[in-house]
């Protein structure tokens, strides 16, 4: 107990010592899903959205923005303690385009994964259509989708956005300076629970072609190095990347894979443990290969455990149900401004939606980052 408060003392220090100076880092950059998309998706075709109400109702403009939050994700707290005064802004808006913004910009977007194709889940062939002898509403409904809908922003497509980026940045203040903001800056990267749970479990062909779990998270890694090497090889020296979460503890989970149980689905959780034991043994690898690079793990997992498990420990009182709707499923469209149930005090949820933290669980979740990140600063 002792060494944790006086990491948390440290952490107040810091972001104290912040208050009125510049940043720690001349640059914060984002990769990844939903966990940290500020509102990428509100400029793409796909369904997977939170740009309205109850999303951002306790943002600080009480609207929303396209965070699947009820406020603050963790990205944004990690960029209050880092010093900056705004948030990343999504680069697909009009903020994060053309080199304006030089302290970073956001890459991040809802449901996409390590592995490029969970990206296309929700536009894929329904699979009832196949089914279906006489099924021209759904054939004209698949056009439409595969036409109309890009899915979600892939890890490739976010890595060309980057490079684009850069381009802008370099040509806005000069190759020097440019190179000093992306090798010192802080690059982090959040995916990979979207290519379980909204993909590999529920996904019969993709479970075909990785037998196991493990299979899957073995591609996933190789994923993973290989965005990682391309990011080194653009310019990047410090990056972070999150763990998976317990995602058999996530209120949607439970309610999709628990068989009626309302405990967290332990198989779930094996396979996130699995992966992030990979996560951790591929990042040592790189980090041996390209000796100047920072590379920092952010475990994820047991600070979400620990809030699970003992809510109360952190002022919290409900882990199991979500603060949106019935608290057992809904997120992105089905939570919304007519979603029955939905809970006033969210302060007291670990979650806000079926897969996503609360803004006060978030603040809990950004303490643990920079507590593990402070390699990536100095």
């Amino acid at each position: 107990m002792g060494v944790e408060w006086g990491a948390r003392l440290l952490v107040l220090a810091l972001v104290s010592s912040i208050a009125f100076a510049d940043p720690l880092v001349p640059a914060f950059i984002i990769f990844g899903d939903s966990i940290s998309d500020v509102g990428n998706n509100n400029n793409i075709t796909t369904p997977i959205k939170a740009n309205f109400l109850p999303y951002g109702r306790d943002f600080v403009t009480h609207s929303p923005t396209g965070r699947f939050c009820n406020g603050k994700l963790a990205v944004d707290f990690t960029a209050e303690y880092l010093g900056f005064d705004t948030y990343p802004p999504p680069y697909l808006s009009q903020e994060g385009r053309g080199g304006n913004a030089i302290t970073g910009v956001n890459f991040a977007s809802a449901g996409s994964g390590l592995f490029d194709l969970t990206a296309m889940t929700y536009v894929s062939f329904p699979n009832s259509c196949i089914k279906q002898t006489k099924g021209i509403t759904c054939w004209v409904l698949t056009i439409f989708l595969v036409v109309f809908l890009q899915g979600a922003i892939s890890l490739t497509r976010q890595l060309n956005n980057y490079r684009e980026y850069k381009r802008s940045v370099v040509n806005t203040e000069g190759s020097k300076k440019a190179n000093e903001i992306f090798s010192k800056g802080i690059h982090l990267l959040s995916a990979g629970t979207s290519d379980f749970v909204q993909n590999y479990y529920i996904n019969p062909v993709l479970r075909g072609l990785y037998i196991t779990p493990n299979r899957f998270s073995d591609q996933l890694m190789r994923s993973y190095s290989t965005f990682i090497e391309n990011l080194y090889k653009l310019g990047a020296r410090r990056i972070g990347v999150t763990s998976l979460p317990p995602t058999g503890c996530l209120p949607a989970a439970i309610t999709l894979f628990g068989l009626g149980s309302n405990n967290c689905v332990e198989r779930l959780n094996r396979d996130a443990s699995s992966f992030n034991q990979k996560l951790n043994t591929t990042s040592q690898g790189l980090v041996a290969r390209y000796p100047d690079l920072k590379l920092v793990v952010f475990d994820i997992y047991k600070p979400l455990v620990d809030l699970i498990n003992k809510p109360s420990d952190s002022g919290f009182f409900e882990a199991r149900k979500a603060c949106c709707g019935t608290g057992m499923l809904e997120t992105s469209l089905l939570c919304n401004a007519r979603s029955l149930g939905t809970c006033s005090n969210d302060t007291s949820y670990v979650f806000w939606d079926g897969f996503h933290p609360s803004e006060a669980a978030n603040e809990v979740l950004a303490q643990d980052l920079l507590e593990a990140g402070f390699s990536l600063i100095s």
